[in-house]
């Protein structure tokens, strides 16, 4: 049995070989030789256009690099000697260099900038603007004017009436003072008028006579009390000036 799976396997063998040499010799050929050397070629000439592209930017860098210097350097060399020129002059002529920073230093102010912006730019500009510019100037200035004399035409007539009212209560405060006095006057008489009939009543030994003089000396007390308010009044309406 192993004999004959042996004989089977060698037999399968010599038949693949057989197969193989039958393939046609130029796919072989092109397997073996050609396909290689193309791969090869193919590779090489990719790795130089790699290094000749990746080159070619360097180079034309480095190409330029020199130019920049030189320029640089030129640059540098025209400042340095503006700057030295400058310097130069400065020190030759001091009063114009001094004049110069004092412009300078004049234009970098504030209000002196604008001053001058005023008086130089703002005489271009078109009369049509400046006269705009005034006439808008006369409306605010008349709108102004208008509310500042209806503000003291209110004033004016508050203050014609306070002092109205002030005269008409000096009048009133004349008249109650005349009113105070004669009044005090009337208590006056009153007061001595009950010291008479008090003292007639004492006279009289009766108990009627000395009931009515108590009612009397009642009478005078009140009197008395009414006095000392219209003095304590008139010394008041006295103070504030006006004459009783």
């Amino acid at each position: 049995m192993e004999e004959e799976v042996a004989g089977s396997s060698a037999n399968a063998v010599s038949k693949g070989e057989e197969q193989i040499e039958q393939l046609p010799k130029t796919w072989h050929s092109f397997i073996s030789d050609e396909f290689p050397r193309s791969f090869t070629e193919s590779t090489d000439a990719a790795l130089r256009f790699l290094h000749y592209d990746s080159s070619t930017p360097l180079r034309g860098l480095q190409d330029l690099i020199p130019e920049i210097k030189h320029k640089y350097f030129d640059y540098e060399y025209a400042l340095i000697k503006k700057f030295k020129d400058g310097l130069a002059i400065g020190l030759q002529h001091p009063t114009m260099t001094v004049g110069i920073t004092l412009a300078a230093s004049f234009l970098l102010i504030r209000r002196p900038r604008n001053f001058l912006l005023r008086h130089t730019v703002g005489r271009f500009q078109s009369e049509e603007a400046q006269f705009v510019r005034a006439e808008n100037n006369v409306k605010d200035l008349k709108f102004s004017v208008d509310l500042m004399k209806k503000e003291s035409r209110k004033l004016l007539d508050r203050a014609t009436l306070a002092e109205q009212e002030m005269t008409n209560g000096q009048t009133n405060l004349m008249n109650v003072g005349k009113q105070l006095r004669h009044l005090a006057k009337s208590v006056d008489h009153a007061q001595t008028q009950a010291a008479d009939v008090v003292d007639l009543l004492r006279e009289i030994p009766s108990r009627e006579a000395l009931q009515l003089r108590a009612e009397v000396a009642s009478v005078a007390s009140l009197l008395k009390q009414q006095r000392t308010g219209l003095e304590k009044r008139m010394v008041k309406i006295t103070e504030m000036g006006v004459q009783v």
